[in-house]
């Protein structure tokens, strides 16, 4: 690659919107910055975009001089212009990173035989950051996360497709389905949060009898006793009231940062006292209830922001960002589009930025739900 002067901008962005892909890809790329000696890129489409996402990559190749793109497909996208729902439309991130810097990984739906054709690139590199794109299709996705970072050592970020029709994963000239993404040298300066959204409205629990999904006792007595003492007398009254507000969190074993796998109230068992969640649980295992509301999520948000805006060499903008948020959130859960991006902006300030609504999201191999996963360059 050719030396490029001192100023050049390392990134790029760019949001577009039409008829359909030809006119929301030309939206986009009026828009794009390009970036002299480029050499990656990210690329979200809506839904209504799904089946073109392999033409909209080729010509986006041919414009940007971009090999390498990786990206999928999301209820929304957003970028730094805006947010665009139940349209064609696109969301663009380009960068220059020094050669070698990134190595594609995927599609697989194996974890042993993808990592074993990058062995090459993994012996002279150490991956910091992975950025993974899943379908949700794919029934060993949570254990093909946590193979693939083990075999790695990269913490592994990202987001799961959401389609009311194709599921489409894009990796270089490929569009397959299980996981597949890009993988970081450590060299490339990176910082990630979470934001979980939801406020803990009571202590961690102990279940103590479950089967699969329905926890049937915590604490050693019915869980619904539980559950109504943390929620209060006013909900516990109208357990109806509770769908969409109260969550059941499950605490990440080992994990020092609070962070919960956040999961629905799917089912109560008012004559024996059982409460049912979306996900398996066992004897033993923590349970925290927690509020899931747009003042729960804004603040938890900035907590996040602030908290990365700390670790910024200097307090000084990124120079990128990906934020890959749920498709629970948004316009949905904030009563208005564009929360999440103006706070992201009004605490980091204005930089490049991609994103999309996914239908789960990644973070540090974890699969999560209703969260927002936020990606800097610095």
């Amino acid at each position: 690659m050719e030396d490029m002067p001192d100023d050049a901008p390392l990134f790029a962005s760019a949001l577009g919107t039409g008829a359909d892909w030809s006119s929301a890809a030309k939206d986009c790329l009026d828009q794009l910055t390009l970036v002299p000696g480029a050499n990656f890129g990210v690329l979200y489409v809506t839904d209504h975009l799904a089946d073109q996402i392999g033409s909209i990559a080729t010509l986006l190749r041919g414009v940007t001089g971009v090999r390498d793109w990786v990206g999928t497909v999301g209820i929304g996208v957003l970028g730094q212009g805006g947010e665009h729902y139940d349209r064609p439309a696109l969301s663009v991130l380009i960068g220059r990173l020094p050669d070698g810097a990134a190595q594609l990984l995927g599609p697989m739906t194996d974890g042993a035989g993808a990592v074993d054709m990058i062995q090459p690139w993994l012996r002279n590199h150490a991956p910091l950051l992975l950025l993974m794109h899943g379908d949700p299709r794919h029934a060993r996705l949570p254990s093909l996360l946590l193979d693939v970072a083990g075999r790695t050592g990269g913490f592994i970020v990202g987001g799961l497709t959401a389609s009311r029709g194709e599921q489409a994963v894009l990796c270089g000239h490929e569009t397959g389905p299980g996981l597949s993404g890009v993988m970081f040298d450590a060299d490339i300066a990176v910082a990630t949060g979470l934001t979980q959204g939801c406020t803990p409205i009571g202590p961690v629990r102990t279940i103590t009898r479950a089967d699969a999904h329905v926890v049937m006792e915590i604490d050693g007595a019915p869980a619904l006793e539980a559950l109504k003492a943390d929620i209060g007398p006013e909900l516990s009254s109208d357990l109806r009231r509770i769908s969409g507000l109260i969550m059941a969190g499950l605490p990440i074993p080992g994990d020092d940062r609070g962070d919960r796998l956040m999961r629905d109230l799917t089912a109560i068992d008012l004559e024996r006292g059982w409460i049912a969640i979306g996900e398996n649980v066992r004897d033993g295992q923590p349970i925290q209830f927690c509020r899931r509301d747009a003042a729960a999520a804004e603040a938890d948000m900035v907590r996040m922001l602030e908290g990365l805006k700390r670790r910024l060499p200097g307090g000084q903008v990124p120079r990128a960002g990906i934020y890959i948020t749920c498709v629970a959130r948004g316009g949905r859960l904030f009563g208005r589009e564009g929360v999440e991006r103006d706070l992201i902006h009004r605490h980091l300030g204005d930089f490049p930025l991609t994103g999309f609504y996914a239908g789960g999201e990644i973070s540090n191999a974890q699969l999560y739900g209703y969260t927002g996963v936020l990606v800097l360059f610095v």
